[in-house]
């Protein structure tokens, strides 16, 4: 399982022109769900993404999580973080996982970080088109790979 988190100030998520989501100063999450991937390796990600010190404390040194600051986060489905471009230029996604086993793990994912404590745990739309705005700080982004 693969997450790439980025820190913003704010963040919205449309599909077709509705607005489905947007959070303030927080975390926008981009969750890969790969085959094998179980539900050790969910666990272990959504207590390293909630726990994340990537926020400044009162010395300006990354030091603070959403849960210290009580932010939000935004989590995005991206099965694309599984691209393997190894070979030519188009990637291959067949490490990713089928579309309904991994919505039941995005599902849990966006459940368990409102059970760590997260104020505000908002989604996209599993499959669909989704535009995103953010506005990222720092840029801090971060890759998580919970098979490394």
């Amino acid at each position: 399982m693969k997450a790439l988190v980025q820190r913003v100030n704010k963040a919205s998520l449309s599909v077709n022109g509705v607005l489905i989501s947007e959070i303030s100063k927080g975390l926008v999450c981009y969750l890969g769900i790969g085959k094998g991937d179980t539900e050790k390796d969910l666990l272990w990600l959504v207590k390293k993404v909630s726990g994340l010190r990537i926020f400044s404390d009162e010395n300006g040194k990354m030091n603070l999580s959403i849960k210290d600051l009580n932010l939000e986060i935004l989590v995005v489905s991206q099965f694309t973080l599984y691209g393997d471009v190894k070979k030519g230029f188009r990637p291959s996604f067949i490490e990713a996982e089928l579309p309904d086993v991994a919505n039941k793990m995005y599902e849990q994912f966006c459940s368990e970080l409102e059970k760590v404590g997260i104020k505000k745990v908002s989604k996209g739309v599993f499959g669909a088109d989704m535009l995103i705005s953010q506005e990222n700080t720092g840029p801090v982004t971060i890759m998580i790979d919970s098979k490394c």
